[in-house]
């Protein structure tokens, strides 16, 4: 229990499961192999068995399961029944158990958000036995039982919801005749070497798969790092509704005296209006352009619009055969900037 509670907690730093359901990655699961007594006394002739199992996985390396195993027949026919007369049962034994599963596959090769075609685990558990097979004075016994073993997968298909496992283990009953009344001991006597063929359903998840979904989370902080830097990189948008107020702005271009002039431009463009080219049709000699922008929006956006503005001015007076010996976006100079782009003939 402390080594699953350990291997619950190994995650790659870089990336993340989601979060499932009671009912997300359950499974059942039917077997059919054979058993033999651990001690090899009397190999032949092997008792077959039968077995249900239903489980969870609570993360691609840890899960449990509840099983219940019979196993058939037996070596030899029973003397001395209650009756005097020879027989054996039908059934030998049950074993009803809950059975960790520790998926050392993805435990040591990390989990690449879809099960491999082929995975190994390790199957450790504790349960109770039940065997059919009466004593002199007909009394049916019951013992306390382990399991250990391995479970060799194979999973099938594209969604890989169905698996066909092999699996060795021994059913260990620790309280086998041989023992001191009340001792309980892990030896061969009375254990069984069971080796079994298996088909495995993985029922549908919450994420529409069947079984974990991962998610790469350096990738998700990428993705947020690049859209924090776009949202930097836009003006700010602030929308203020008083009853019903519609604000209409006026371009319009300035002379404010025989050397400058002064063009205006709408919010967040640099498109010269007719008004702004009547303006610089008058600008003749050698000029300088600034360009500016008003408050909203990010100081790095507001830089750039304002050499737009700059530029766009520059060339339009470079058509009409003007020297512009300098073009600077200055951005927002102090609280007060504006909208404009302001041609200083030198």
């Amino acid at each position: 229990m402390m080594f699953m509670a350990f291997t619950a907690i190994v995650v790659n730093a870089q990336t993340a499961v989601q979060t499932s359901k009671v009912l997300d990655n359950t499974f059942v699961g039917i077997e059919t192999g054979v058993a033999t007594p651990l001690s090899f006394d009397n190999v032949f002739p092997l008792n077959p068995t039968a077995t249900l199992r239903v489980g969870k996985l609570f993360t691609p390396v840890v899960g449990v399961e509840i099983e219940g195993t019979t196993w058939f027949g037996s070596h030899a026919d029973y003397l001395n029944r209650f009756d005097g007369t020879d027989g054996h049962n039908a059934f030998r034994g049950i074993y009803v158990g809950a059975n960790g599963l520790v998926n050392l596959t993805n435990l040591f090769l990390d989990y690449n958000g879809t099960p491999r075609n082929f995975e190994l685990s390790a199957v450790v558990g504790t349960g109770w036995i039940h065997t059919f097979i009466p004593n002199h004075n007909d009394n049916y016994e019951n013992h306390l039982g382990a399991k250990t073993g391995l479970e060799f997968a194979f999973n099938l298909g594209e969604s890989k919801a169905h698996t066909i496992s092999v699996r060795p283990a021994v059913l260990w009953n620790l309280s086998v005749p041989g023992n001191s009344v009340g001792q309980l001991a892990f030896n061969k006597h009375g254990a069984q070497l069971y080796l079994g063929v298996g088909y495995t359903y993985h029922f549908k998840t919450s994420n529409g798969t069947h079984s974990f979904k991962l998610y790469d989370i350096g990738a998700l902080n990428n993705e947020i790092n690049s859209l924090r830097e776009q949202l930097a990189n836009k003006p700010n948008e602030v929308v203020k509704e008083v009853v019903k107020e519609v604000v209409k702005e006026v371009v319009t271009t300035k002379v404010v005296d025989g050397n400058e002039r002064v063009v205006y431009f709408s919010q967040d463009s640099d498109v010269l209006t007719a008004d702004a080219k009547a303006i610089l049709d008058s600008v003749s000699g050698t000029v300088k352009v600034e360009g500016y922008a008003s408050p909203e929006g990010s100081e790095r956006y507001n830089k750039e619009l304002s050499q737009r503005r700059a530029n766009v001015v520059a060339d339009y007076l470079r058509a009409k055969g003007v020297t512009v010996t300098e073009a600077v976006g200055c951005g927002v100079v102090g609280e007060t900037s504006n909208r404009v782009a302001i041609v200083t003939v030198q």
